[in-house]
């Protein structure tokens, strides 16, 4: 049964910090690409950060450049976010995204989502 679960989420204050955590499960971790995305009420999911399998290059969208960091530890499964100055607009329901692609065949996983809530 695959299962990506997120946690770490909750309720700070601007400028504060949070550090998510997906654990996976029922697939092969470290083949997988690994992303965060966020929803805010009233907006479309958005890309965050991404990692490649290999832990190589990470990628993140402006608006958080700088202050998320993006880290995998394939021995344990999992996937973090380290969020760091958090602001009011980073307030989102932020979701774990496995995917793999495989001589054009692609496997892809959602969590159920961890809210995070930046407000003063």
């Amino acid at each position: 049964q695959v299962q990506l679960v997120e946690s770490g989420g909750g309720l700070v204050q601007p400028g504060e910090s949070l550090r998510l955590s997906c654990a996976a499960s029922g697939f092969t971790f470290s083949s997988y690409i690994m992303k965060w995305y966020r929803q805010a009420p009233g907006k479309e999911r958005e890309l965050v950060a991404s990692i490649p399998n290999s832990s190589s290059t990470t990628s993140y969208s402006d608006s958080v450049k700088g202050r998320f960091t993006l880290s995998r530890d394939n021995t344990k499964n999992t996937v973090y976010l380290q969020m760091n100055n958090l602001k009011p607009e980073d307030t989102a329901v932020y979701y774990c995204y496995a995917v793999r692609f495989t001589w054009g065949t692609k496997d892809d996983y959602w969590g159920q989502g961890t809210q995070v809530t930046v407000s003063s």
